[in-house]
């Protein structure tokens, strides 16, 4: 319609050109520039803010989680060391035959199997022990039994403890990671909308002057 202003638009993009990389592209809210808002430096600061306290808070959280929990999965050990022992089991039905004997995956097969051994109070029980297998019934082998006289596992070894600490310390760096950036997409958003709506008001002020004509 005659009188109206278009839409500014960008220059036609050359398909042959390079792309400008400045070397300084991911410092620029931090040299001055005309183009550079209040809430650029802002957010700058911001991130600055929330690298340092992750390179602080992620390492100390794996150190700090890595330990209790070290703590706790020892304590665990050491008292399932003192409540639980080896017992003698008699296998009341024989054990299958599959995988074949002696086989290298039979060295690491184990079939459950009903089997008869006394508990701490003396007590004859029963129970269900993993057994290699081809076992024949009225085979003996050694179980795990804890206090009330259950077959349970083994106590927690240092492979485990190690094993299951490392994964709560990872879990507690990642998690810090994971908080940091979570936080910095918080900000940059509400920055975002911070800048589109001060884009507004400007636009509301300015585009009077742009559609008058004589």
């Amino acid at each position: 319609m005659a009188g109206e202003i278009p839409q500014a638009q960008p220059p036609p993009a050359d398909p042959g050109a390079e792309p400008v990389r400045h070397p300084y592209l991911l410092l620029w809210r931090w040299r001055r520039n005309p183009l550079r808002r209040p809430s650029d430096r802002l957010g700058a600061w911001i991130s600055l803010g929330l690298v340092l306290a992750v390179l602080v808070a992620a390492p100390a959280a794996m150190f700090g989680v890595g330990d209790n929990a070290y703590r706790h999965y020892r304590s665990t050990a050491e008292y399932e060391a003192r409540s639980r022992d080896h017992r003698p089991a008699v296998l009341t039905h024989d054990a299958p035959r599959h995988p074949e004997p002696g086989s290298d995956e039979a060295k690491k097969t184990r079939y459950p199997v009903p089997v008869r051994f006394t508990g701490p109070d003396g007590v004859s029980r029963t129970g269900t022990a993993e057994v290699e297998p081809g076992l024949p019934a009225a085979s003996t082998v050694l179980v795990w039994v804890d206090a009330e006289g259950r077959i349970t596992e083994p106590p927690l070894s240092a492979e485990q403890i190690r094993s299951r600490t490392m994964g709560w310390a990872i879990l507690a760096f990642l998690g810090v990671v994971l908080t940091g950036l979570a936080a910095h997409a918080a900000t940059g958003l509400v920055l975002h909308r911070r800048n589109l709506a001060q884009w507004d008001a400007a636009w509301a002020n300015t585009a009077p002057r742009w559609s008058r004509f004589p």
